[in-house]
């Protein structure tokens, strides 16, 4: 790790995916040179908007390990976000030399959903019942699958019979992946995009977002009957983010619950949980709160906010999105000799 305390001599980069864009623009504002790291003929966005210093383009993703020395000697930091998670994969994550914003451990922790749910649980948090397998089954469930793939292949079953069709089609489309049974919640999906900093010893509330999803979101337009006649089935692929802003009431029990998910993350490893984190739930019409899953890292969730969000600008008075709350947590902890704080 390089001890200087002139950002100059650091350059922050992350996979050209997901929200590098954001992070890219928040680490530029911040002052830093930036890396973008992109697979063969995927550079456009990234060369329009006009966010990154140097593109470094990969045949595929899984070959990082080939340029990960020519990014250690540029002193540079990646950032991880959900493509780089599940491009690169939680285990790979682990073997990472460069400088890794953030505890890489937890990213673990976020990536299994029976870990996951452990943690939620351990911190209080209220969540859908789990169903140990398919034959359990006596309500509207909801099949998940692990990893950080925005949805793909998560379907809705009301039996197992159901269930046992529904796996079917996905396993003659997809391979085979571990997943949970959870049960459904009927109400408002809300994501809560929060972010800790070790250097301040602070948690904020950066904004809040629900997930536009294909074909859940669109059924609604096709009548029940047609639904019917051409056998739809609903799928949950995330293709898009709507901003939110939630009742001003809830915001203390969103507080309480951020604290708690970090302090109970101290018990599960060193470091802890810190930077960008998002829970991702369901509020009821009785307020109650469900938590289905967390995400540790920066979400897609906050693009809708690059020039931030109402509850930033209250705290800032200025643009920060959190791409660029990230950008800034470093730089403070560079120019004051507490780099290792931020790195995991």
């Amino acid at each position: 790790m390089n001890n200087s305390r002139n950002i100059k001599d650091f350059t922050i980069a992350t996979l050209g995916s997901h929200t590098a864009l954001q992070i890219l623009k928040g680490a530029r504002d911040e002052g830093f040179k930036t890396i973008c790291i992109c697979e063969r003929g995927k550079t456009e966005p990234y060369e329009s908007f006009n966010v990154a210093d140097e593109i470094i383009t990969l045949e595929k993703y899984s070959d990082f390990f080939q340029i990960e020395q020519q990014l250690i000697d540029k002193n540079t930091i990646l950032i991880p976000h959900g493509s780089f998670v599940a491009y690169i994969g939680p285990e790979n994550i682990m073997k990472i030399k460069a400088m890794h914003y953030g505890t890489k451990e937890i990213l673990n922790w976020e990536s299994d959903r029976n870990k996951e749910r452990e943690w939620l649980l351990g911190a209080g948090i209220k969540m859908p019942k789990v169903f140990s397998q398919p034959e359990d089954i006596d309500r509207t469930v909801i099949v998940k699958f692990h990893g950080a793939d925005g949805g793909m292949g998560y379907f809705l079953a009301n039996s197992p019979a159901e269930f046992h069709r529904k796996h079917q089609n996905y396993l003659a489309k997809n391979k085979s992946k571990a997943y949970m049974i959870q049960e459904y919640i009927v109400g408002v999906p809300v994501y809560s995009h929060y972010f800790y900093s070790p250097i301040d010893d602070t948690l904020e509330i950066m904004s809040f977002d629900k997930r536009y999803e294909s074909n859940a979101d669109s059924v609604g337009r096709v009548a029940a009957k047609d639904q019917v006649d051409v056998d739809i089935e609903t799928s949950y692929t995330v293709t898009g983010n709507v901003p939110i802003v939630l009742r001003e009431s809830l915001l203390p029990q969103i507080f309480k619950m951020g604290h708690n998910v970090i302090e109970k993350s101290r018990e599960l490893t060193s470091g802890g949980l810190f930077g960008p984190f998002c829970l991702e739930g369901v509020i009821d019409p009785q307020l109650n709160y469900y938590i289905f899953e967390i995400s540790a890292r920066i979400v897609a969730g906050t693009n809708p906010y690059i020039n931030g969000s109402p509850y930033t600008w209250l705290k800032y008075n200025e643009p920060m999105s959190t791409g660029r709350r990230i950008a800034r947590d470093i730089k403070k902890a560079i120019e004051t000799g507490q780099l290792s704080k931020v790195l995991g």
